[in-house]
């Protein structure tokens, strides 16, 4: 089933205490070379059918709505996934049309 994964930060110019906190945990236990740390949220939404225009309507206003404060924080990312058994029905589906007589042997890409 495809599962669409929607990203949710702080917006830039607010405090981000558990980032902070974070970060002070990191220096403290001799990891340097970092400058800073937020911290966000991913909400992952798995749906029964494919993914189509109106699906991806309505998880875009489903973010902005219900998933992000508007005041306090910014969608930044909604990514579409797909399970490796669907991307594999994928590609044999692809092999299986556009293969030119040649079907280079499983792990083969040639």
């Amino acid at each position: 089933m495809p599962t669409i994964v929607v990203d949710v930060m702080p917006k830039a110019e607010l405090l981000d205490p558990q980032g902070k906190a974070l970060a002070g945990a990191l220096a403290r236990t001799g990891r340097t070379g970092f400058t800073g740390v937020r911290i966000g949220k991913r909400f992952e939404l798995t749906v029964d059918g494919p993914i189509d225009d109106d699906l991806k309507a309505s998880v875009k206003e489903i973010a902005e709505e219900i998933l992000s404060n508007s005041v306090i924080e910014d969608v930044v990312g909604i990514h579409y996934e797909q399970s490796n058994a669907e991307l594999a029905e994928e590609a044999t589906h692809a092999a299986s049309e556009t293969h030119d007589g040649y079907v280079a042997p499983a792990g083969e890409t040639h």
